[in-house]
């Protein structure tokens, strides 16, 4: 059970990490455009990324991608899968932090996946990692920033044409106001995506030690039908306290570095990315937030012209997007060799 205690708190950790990790994500652009202070703008997405724990509660009525990152590795093939999260999630800690302390945009759902399926293959081979739902997670680190781009141009194109008679000042008002509502839905669809990754860690932990071990009833889970409202209450708690300890050095890559945001150009990359994260969260696959609103901010820049857009940025985002998953999983596999000796 201590190992257990040991691997909740390592994932809420992680969580809050998660939290000031990709704070910059759902606010980077109100900042940038001067509609709110940092201070108040960490505020906001906190409170909305905590709001998302209701909608998946209530509204949709369960935690899709929690499921999908719990089958990431099968704990059938490994003798003990505790140590594999342990190492996973350590793992996973290491690369935000570094990234994080570079300003590098990374992605913290691909470094915990990584990390997770890294452990797992250094346990028992990869005949422990389910491929099919790797793929899946891969193929959307393409997919998610080109639905996000894609859904910038179209917003964008749209709002330009209904404003296209308003006064730039009076609209540029207008817009500040409105993107208030387009940050607090990407934060919500920060808390939906994001959360739901830790909770499927401490569900698969749970899952594999309830079938061998006596635990409490509070601990107890033979399946994802079974989560404790504990998990999901803490997960969305961690990350948005994490989002109230901010995230400055990435915010000032996503919020300018990029190409410079108004606040009409802030609400469209921000509702693009909001919707795309509400597909992916039907969909039930967890993708990268970073790479969400990364492809929106592209995608609405675009629009002025290609120019607008500082490519030279975005192609070194592009190689820590594709980095991610295979350098978590060989960190993650080599502190499961120290971990397993120590243990």
């Amino acid at each position: 059970m201590t190992i257990l205690i040991v691997i909740i708190a390592l994932a809420l950790v992680f969580d809050y990490i998660n939290g000031f990790h990709d704070a910059a994500n759902s606010i980077a652009t109100v900042v940038s455009s001067k509609v709110l202070t940092p201070t108040q703008a960490v505020i906001w997405a906190a409170v909305f990324n905590f709001v998302a724990y209701f909608i998946a509660k209530f509204i949709i009525g369960g935690f899709g991608i929690a499921d999908t990152v719990s089958k990431t590795v099968d704990m059938s093939f490994i003798d003990n899968p505790s140590l594999v999260i342990i190492a996973g999630l350590i793992a996973a800690i290491i690369w935000n932090l570094v990234t994080w302390w570079l300003g590098i945009p990374s992605s913290s759902s691909h470094t915990l996946i990584g990390g997770f399926a890294g452990a797992g293959i250094a346990a028992s081979g990869f005949e422990s990692v389910h491929a099919g739902v790797i793929g899946i997670i891969a193929l959307f680190i393409v997919v998610a920033p080109l639905i996000g781009m894609v859904a910038g141009n179209i917003i964008t194109l749209i709002t330009f044409h209904l404003i296209r008679r308003a006064k730039p000042s009076k609209a540029e008002s207008w817009f500040k106001r409105t993107q208030l509502i387009s940050s607090a839905a990407l934060s919500i669809g920060h808390g939906l995506n994001d959360s739901q990754k830790v909770m499927g860690i401490i569900a698969a932990a749970l899952i594999a030690n309830s079938s061998s071990q006596q635990l409490p009833s509070w601990m107890q889970m033979s399946s994802m039908s079974d989560m404790h409202d504990w998990i999901p209450i803490g997960c969305f708690t961690a990350i948005a306290l994490g989002t109230v300890s901010g995230g400055w050095k990435i915010m000032k890559t996503m919020g300018n570095r990029i190409t410079k945001i108004t606040p009409i150009e802030g609400f469209c990359a921000q509702t693009a990315g909001a919707i795309t994260l509400f597909i992916t969260e039907v969909l039930h696959v967890p993708v990268s937030t970073t790479h969400v609103i990364t492809g929106s901010i592209i995608g609405v820049g675009s629009i002025k012209r290609l120019s607008a857009v500082r490519w030279g940025v975005t192609v070194n985002l592009l190689w820590a997007w594709i980095l991610t998953i295979p350098l978590s999983a060989l960190l993650a596999a080599m502190l499961y060799v120290v971990v397993a000796r120590i243990c």
